[in-house]
């Protein structure tokens, strides 16, 4: 099937680790003819990847931007704007889990901040930065991810900043599906990444126990991810917009 996006521009953040989700969606993308704007905090690991898209054949460049920081984000914008013209695709990949793992009633004031201002505040700060371009264009993909833990009932900072962003999508869907931008968001549950390090053993154990739940037995690839925002992105999916497309191996239905 013929995506329609030869020629595009993707702009993906959080793409340092070369076993992450925001690679594999840089190269997916690149692979359907994309180029590709490589953003991260980490901008020795956004270069990997932007060789990596560059050993494809497409063009790429690297940028550092923590996205939290809305002037370090307006500034990223504006460099990848002069480099490339403009920005078809926005994929807010860039997240953390700042109290994984902490009761919530040890959970401090802190934490709470810091995953609104990564998983919400982050993705509103890139929305912002390249929404102008698109209006101008009457065109674009913006791609924001929430996750299984935002309906999963499990109390925490990073599943209410998961399920804000969910809340976040339908509200840009809907002021900006006039100017021909369409707005979406990905699910994911476990998927296998360097998201639990320092934490190995327990995340292999939810590797195992998330599998074995899973009607479909077995967990998410980064690739499995890749694939769900590269429809996203493409003109296949012009019709669909304000959606969530849970990928979780059928843990959570509906």
């Amino acid at each position: 099937m013929d995506y329609g996006l030869k020629g595009k521009i993707a702009l993906v953040t959080g793409t340092a680790s070369q076993v992450g989700m925001g690679n594999a969606i840089c190269l997916t993308l690149a692979k359907e003819g994309c180029d590709i704007i490589s953003v991260d905090i980490d901008l020795g690991g956004a270069t990997q990847t932007a060789a990596a898209v560059k050993a494809l054949g497409r063009k790429a460049i690297a940028l550092k931007a923590n996205v939290a920081k809305s002037a370090e984000v307006d500034e990223m914008t504006k460099v990848a704007l002069k480099e490339f013209g403009k920005i078809d695709i926005l994929v807010n990949n860039a997240g953390l889990n700042a109290g994984i793992g902490v009761p919530f009633m040890k959970t401090k004031e802190e934490i709470w901040e810091k995953d609104m201002s990564v998983n919400l505040y982050g993705a509103m700060n890139c929305a912002q930065a390249v929404i102008p371009g698109m209006v101008e264009c009457k065109y674009g993909k913006i791609i924001n991810f929430s996750s299984i833990a935002a309906k999963s009932g499990y109390l925490s900072s990073y599943s209410a900043a998961k399920a804000a962003v969910l809340a976040f999508t339908i509200g840009l869907a809907t002021q900006y599906g006039p100017s021909g931008i369409n707005v979406n968001a990905v699910a994911p549950a476990v998927v296998k990444t360097k998201f639990f390090t320092g934490i190995e053993d327990i995340a292999n154990k939810m590797y195992t126990n998330e599998a074995a739940r899973a009607p479909l037995r077995t967990i998410q690839t980064v690739e499995d991810i890749a694939s769900a925002v590269a429809f996203l992105a493409s003109d296949v999916s012009k019709n669909i917009t304000g959606q969530c497309i849970q990928i979780n191996s059928g843990l959570l239905m509906l």
